[in-house]
């Protein structure tokens, strides 16, 4: 018996089915054909599996053939956790930056993963099953045991007029005009948050004060430097997580 392993540690898997003592569970085609053909798995070996909501188990391949792989559960690792309740929007960029924001903000223990649309995003169109793939493969790597919630893109307008009033929206502010962010997250300690984003471009005048005039809104400098849409989020997040998040744990 082989605990199958990549350079990160061990082979964690995410499915959608319950998990327990027992339990028979059916991967999904591609996790099928990884096993199969990338790990080169034969029956005996193990792997770790998680669903966001049994804790993460450890399993064994049972039964495996061209058309079918099985997992049984043998034992449960760890129970089930979750990451604080930081919520993240963005203005979607290019392709392959989209993609590594939302792998880093899944690294980073966001619950939640909103696509913003301003009158300065160049990016209109967006691809919810691609970035959940991206989201579940930065789950598996990085040890959560759950996966974030991605909502359907939306416009900055309708978000605004959907937002619980209850959170916090951290909004990082290129204007410079802001507290800095540190001072900003330093008081929502304990607080549901979330944090936006602008495009590559930035918000417009307009955008800015619609923001501002939400009574949960709390406009934060990220410093002197002009950060590319990817680096300020990403940059957020971890001060973010550093001083009101689990990092302090």
């Amino acid at each position: 018996m082989t605990d199958l392993s990549y350079p990160g540690g061990k082979l964690r898997l995410f499915v959608h089915a319950a998990l327990g003592e027992g339990a028979r569970v059916e991967p999904s085609s591609s996790q099928a054909h990884y096993l199969q053909h990338v790990m080169r798995a034969k029956p005996g070996d193990r792997v770790a599996l998680f669903n966001g909501r049994d804790g993460e188990w450890l399993a064994e391949l049972a039964e495996f053939s061209r058309r079918q792989v099985v997992l049984h559960c043998l034992q449960r690792i760890a129970p089930q956790s979750e990451v604080p309740d930081l919520w993240f929007a963005f203005a979607p960029v290019k392709k392959i930056a989209a993609e590594y924001v939302v792998q880093k903000a899944t690294e980073l223990g966001v619950r939640r993963l909103m696509p913003v649309i301003t009158r300065r995003t160049i990016v209109r169109k967006v691809n919810p099953e691609r970035l959940a793939a991206n989201a579940i493969e930065a789950a598996e790597q990085s040890g959560r045991r759950n996966v974030p919630a991605i909502a359907e893109a939306m416009t900055l307008e309708a978000m605004l007029a959907n937002w619980p009033q209850e959170r916090a929206l951290v909004f990082c502010d290129e204007a410079g005009d802001a507290p800095p962010i540190a001072e900003v997250v330093m008081a929502l300690r304990g607080h549901p948050s979330g944090v936006l984003i602008g495009p590559e471009g930035g918000f417009d005048t307009a955008e800015r004060a619609a923001i501002r005039q939400n009574s949960f809104a709390r406009p934060a400098s990220l410093g002197a430097r002009i950060l590319r849409a990817d680096t300020a989020g990403l940059a957020a997040l971890a001060i973010w997580q550093a001083l009101a998040g689990d990092w302090r744990a």
